[in-house]
């Protein structure tokens, strides 16, 4: 019996989007199964110079329909709206397919790639879950500047929002299944009273998960703690902006951005994505890494196969997951960022060979 065909939204993107976004096609195709029909569609920065709308209908609808996205990265400084923000599309997306979970899975391949001494390839491995669709981001579009001496942006918490993304962490803490499982608060709940009231909704979720510890840090104390024992955590949940600054700082961790991927995944749509942005200052260069973007694919399948009850899906995500893990074992294996001599399309080539 022939296997499931997933319909993909591909959306390359700005800058270097595009030959991270092909060299994880390459990947893909290399799998062999499931089947994949790519899509490609208009979005970012450019779409904007070109078509007037950085996020067209089109390509939202696109999103809506199929059975997942493939995203690369989005936007460039030079392009921005008269209020000075730069083009966001990757968040309007998000807000528009209602994708409230940022899944961010930070490990570490290979123990050169950590600024840390003494620790080996396995030895940091958490997940950052950031709340995305709420939180100080519900200010994007909402905020306000008076007379050009005051601007204000607010921090939104509802009881929902936190409800569904702790529910989240907690499935994802039971799926993992560590020893012990661990979903860490992320908060600043002796200072913000929106704080306290995220901090309160984790909580009474975190009742019904009994087996799992309740463990809490405040984010500033947490940027400091990720440095020095990052083994120590397995789910880490938090509000938008902070997830979003603790994200790139556990990158760091492990090698930079160019190997920490990511998913934003709502009820019905879902988006994977690296954690990285255009780079244009290194685009079409070949320097770009792209394992950011194929361990993203993972991501993507093992959603796939866990939504679809797809084995062929599951075992895919197994078989890149293994791949990367097998070629950047090796020492000077990579792209300039992790210390290695190769290009984009070398690295490429080599996971796929691996495959």
């Amino acid at each position: 019996m022939a296997g499931k065909t997933y319909d993909i939204a591909v959306l390359k993107g700005d800058g270097i989007g595009p030959e991270v976004v092909d060299e994880t096609l390459k990947v893909l195709e290399a799998l062999g199964t499931p089947d994949f029909n790519f899509t490609d569609s208009p979005c970012g920065a450019g779409c904007y110079l070109e078509q007037g709308d950085p996020l067209p209908k089109e390509t939202v609808e696109a999103c809506r329909q199929a059975d997942a996205v493939l995203l690369g990265a989005m936007g460039l400084p030079h392009v921005r709206w008269p209020d000075g923000t730069e083009m966001r599309p990757q968040i309007d997306l998000r807000i528009e397919l209602d994708l409230y979970a940022g899944v961010r899975p930070i490990y570490l391949y290979a123990a050169e790639h950590s600024p840390l001494k003494g620790l080996g390839a396995g030895e940091i491995d958490f997940v950052i879950l950031r709340e995305n669709v709420e939180g100080l981001f519900a200010s994007m579009n909402g905020g306000i500047e008076l007379r050009g001496e005051v601007a204000v942006d607010s921090m939104v918490i509802t009881r929902s929002g936190t409800e569904r993304v702790v529910r989240y962490a907690f499935e994802l803490a039971r799926r993992r299944g560590r020893d012990p499982m661990k979903v860490t608060c992320v908060d600043k709940a002796n200072v913000f009273k929106s704080m306290a009231f995220f901090r309160r909704v984790f909580d009474e979720v975190g009742e019904a998960y009994p087996e799992i510890e309740r463990d809490y840090a405040y984010v500033d104390a947490l940027s400091m703690y990720l440095v020095q024992r990052p083994a120590s955590y397995d789910v880490l949940v938090t509000e938008n902006m902070y997830g979003d600054i603790i994200s790139d700082l556990a990158a760091g961790l492990v090698g930079g951005l160019g190997m920490a991927p990511s998913g934003d995944i709502g009820e019905d749509s879902a988006v994977f994505q690296p954690s990285h942005g255009t780079a244009p200052d290194i685009a079409g260069q070949g320097l770009a890494n792209p394992l950011a973007t194929i361990l993203s694919a993972g991501l993507m399948l093992r959603w796939l196969g866990d939504r679809n009850d797809d084995p062929a899906a599951t075992q895919g995500a197994d078989r890149i997951e293994a791949a990367v893990r097998g070629v950047i074992a090796e020492v000077g294996v990579g792209t300039p960022d992790l210390g290695g001599k190769m290009s984009t399309g070398e690295l490429g080539d080599t996971i796929v060979q691996a495959l």
